[in-house]
């Protein structure tokens, strides 16, 4: 099983800009040090996350790193012109020899519909369409095509071509049955983000994809998907929730009372960290535990966890890196590869 990291380089804690993005820096390279599958970034467009262009991040990343996969989580598709974000990744793939991904969502904030001109009204659409020129361009360095929110192209050449053929394009979802029929009738990855209740409810969405995937004509065993969650990793359960609880709540209020959420507190907490809760949060122990109940619910071969959550210590964060590239890392690998010895022995 892959297993790697994502931050959204979150502001609340009030450290400038300049400094989140050597601290970002600082994540990735103990994550390629750790040994660690994918290291990705999100974007955001709004005062309180620090990325809106992750793959000009990403390729400061890559110049610093040597083994880490480097993804985006998410580019918001929607929002942007596929043909740049095809320029953008296959360069990144170019700058870190072979190591780019898109991981392609619609977004979970809107700031960046209005700021480049695009209706609210359109947004599943303008996905699909986008979606869709993207996958052409990867296909072909000479495009033709023509849909309703983009200016046509007619033999258009789209260069540079990265390292990887084909550039991995994944489809990140937040839980909206439509989109994951569109991952698996397109036969792309699926990554599913898991921020609230318990993630045993997101297993008819996976079973859901992996049917139209099938009725698509592509093999189901052959298609990847990755859960993502806010995850922290301490010596004790007491560490983990003296760096993480408090941040990880003042976030979500935060975002919640812009989306009309009730407050979470303590109690939620709780329930969010127990064993079918969103949250991998607690010992080394406790979060592998929770990463392998996932691994055999969903069958995925990836888990990203989303550390540097509000205003949680930099120095807390690389610590829980630290223990989840040494700790975490060896006991989920040993045990998915002693279910898949045994698999394949019965």
């Amino acid at each position: 099983m892959e297993l790697g990291v994502a931050t959204f380089a979150d502001l609340s804690s009030g450290v400038s800009a300049q400094e989140r993005m050597r601290q970002l820096l600082e994540e990735a390279e103990l994550a390629d040090q750790l040994g660690l599958d994918v290291f990705a970034i999100g974007e955001h467009h709004r005062p309180d996350f620090l990325i809106s262009a992750p793959a000009v991040a990403l390729a400061a990343v890559a110049a610093r790193t040597e083994r880490v996969r480097l993804s985006s989580a998410v580019t918001v598709l929607s929002s942007d012109d596929p043909v740049r974000v095809f320029q953008e990744f296959a360069e990144l793939d170019l700058i870190s020899g072979g190591r780019a991904e898109i991981m392609a969502g619609r977004g979970s904030f809107i700031e960046s519909f209005p700021l480049f001109g695009y209706e609210l009204d359109d947004y599943d659409e303008l996905f699909a369409e986008k979606l869709e020129l993207l996958l052409k361009i990867r296909d072909n360095p000479v495009v033709s095509w023509s849909g309703r929110h983009r200016a046509p192209l007619d033999e258009a050449v789209v260069w540079p071509r990265p390292v990887q053929d084909p550039l991995p394009v994944w489809v990140a979802v937040g839980g909206t049955p439509s989109s994951v029929i569109r991952a698996g009738t397109l036969g792309l990855p699926l990554t599913i983000a898991i921020i609230g209740g318990t993630f045993d409810r997101f297993v008819p969405l996976v079973n859901l994809y992996r049917q139209a995937a099938r009725e698509a004509g592509h093999d189901p065993e052959q298609l990847a998907v990755a859960i993502n969650t806010h995850a922290f990793v301490g010596e004790t359960v007491q560490e983990a929730d003296q760096a993480f609880a408090a941040p990880y709540l003042r976030m979500m209020n935060r975002i919640g009372r812009e989306r009309g959420w009730p407050p979470s507190g303590r109690r939620e907490y709780e329930g969010l960290r127990s064993q079918h809760g969103a949250l991998a949060v607690g010992t080394p122990e406790q979060v592998a535990e929770k990463i392998l109940l996932e691994h055999e619910l969903f069958g995925n071969s990836r888990y990203i966890g989303q550390m540097s959550v509000g205003a949680v210590e930099h120095t807390d964060v690389l610590r829980s890196m630290e223990l989840f590239g040494t700790r975490v890392a060896p006991l989920v690998r040993e045990e998915v590869a002693r279910r898949a010895g045994s698999a394949a022995a019965a």
